[in-house]
């Protein structure tokens, strides 16, 4: 009896071509963690930059100081999540010319995009940070008129 190489049960008619195709990488957890944690961070940054332009317009029609703190709140809180996600402060021991131990400080940015969303925030509502300015300083006399 001859017996057909060729011939395959079905669901085993594999070809050559299937199996010099590009191997699937595995990803770690870790990895796939990271990557999901940079894309949550970037939806609630991008989120927290939605409201902060909309009290900035709440802000604009109302002009109260409730308006105005929390508008103020939320630019402080945004910029030092900005800071802390976006920049890190790395030390480095290095020599100096004559041999002794040198330490430099460096500041590495992370995330590029997060620090250029905040360039962005203050630059749409840099009116609006004036204004700020402003009523701190009209605050700052009233304060020494009291006192």
């Amino acid at each position: 009896m001859k017996i057909d190489h060729g011939f395959r049960p079905v669901g085993q008619n594999r070809t050559n071509a299937d199996q010099t195709s590009k191997p699937v990488q595995a990803k770690s957890f870790g990895d796939v963690m990271v990557q999901q944690n940079d894309q949550r961070t970037q939806e609630q940054m991008q989120q927290k930059l939605q409201d902060i332009h909309r009290q900035g317009e709440r802000l604009a029609k109302l002009m109260t100081v409730r308006e105005l703190k929390l508008y103020r709140q939320m630019v402080k809180s945004f910029l030092e999540d900005t800071v802390r996600r976006g920049v890190v402060l790395k030390e480095i021991k290095g020599f100096d010319r004559r041999g002794r131990v040198k330490r430099y400080k460096l500041l590495d940015e992370i995330d590029e995009s997060l620090i250029a969303m905040a360039e962005e925030l203050l630059e749409s509502e840099e009116g609006r940070i004036d204004l700020l300015s402003k009523i701190g300083e009209i605050r700052g006399m009233l304060i020494n008129l009291l006192f």
